[in-house]
C-alpha cells in the first residue's frame, strides 16, 4: 500500500521517495565503479563491458553493434580508444577487408582477469534469467516513469 504525506501542500508518496533513493544508490554505485575502473585500469565501465563481450569470442564490429544499443559512430570511437590503449586489435576479415574483426590482446586478457565483474554487463552471465527479465522490464518501466523515453536511442 502506498503511503503519502503532505510536503508544502503537495502529496508525496513515501514509496516514491524510497524508489528515488534506490535509484540514486544505483546511480552513485555505477559512478563510483566507473571512477574505480578509471583509476585502477584506465578504462570506463562501458569499455570494460565491451572487452567482456569480445572475450566471449571473436566478433566483428557490425556484430558488436548489433548486440549493443549504441550509435555506430559512438561505438567506433569507443573501440578506437580501446585499440589505442593496446587492449584490443581491430583487423580486416580475410574474406572481406571492409569487415573489422575485434580480438583481445594479451594486455586486454590480463585486465579482464583483474577487473571486477560488476555493472550491467554482469547480467549477460546471470544464471537467473527470471531476475534478468524482471530487471529488463523494471528498467524499461523506469524510463517511462521518469519521462525519459524520448531521450533513448532505441
Amino acid at each position: 500500500m502506498a503511503h503519502s504525506k503532505k510536503v508544502m501542500g503537495t502529496a508525496v508518496s513515501t514509496d516514491g521517495v524510497a524508489a528515488i533513493r534506490a535509484w540514486m544508490r544505483l546511480s552513485d554505485a555505477l559512478a563510483a565503479f566507473d571512477r574505480h575502473l578509471r583509476s585502477e585500469f584506465g578504462i570506463t565501465g562501458g569499455q570494460l563491458a565491451i572487452l567482456r563481450i569480445i572475450a566471449e569470442g571473436e566478433i566483428t564490429l557490425v556484430e558488436l553493434r548489433n548486440r549493443l544499443a549504441m550509435h555506430p559512430a559512438t561505438l567506433g570511437q569507443v573501440v578506437d580508444r580501446i585499440v589505442r590503449l593496446g587492449l584490443l586489435v581491430s583487423s580486416p576479415l580475410d574474406s572481406d577487408r571492409r569487415v573489422r574483426v575485434l580480438t583481445l590482446t594479451e594486455d586486454g586478457l590480463r585486465l579482464l582477469r583483474k577487473a571486477p565483474l560488476a555493472g550491467p554487463v554482469r547480467l549477460r552471465s546471470a544464471a537467473d534469467s527470471e531476475s534478468s527479465r524482471f530487471l529488463g522490464a523494471a528498467f524499461t518501466e523506469a524510463l517511462s516513469a521518469f519521462g525519459l523515453e524520448r531521450w533513448t536511442d532505441s
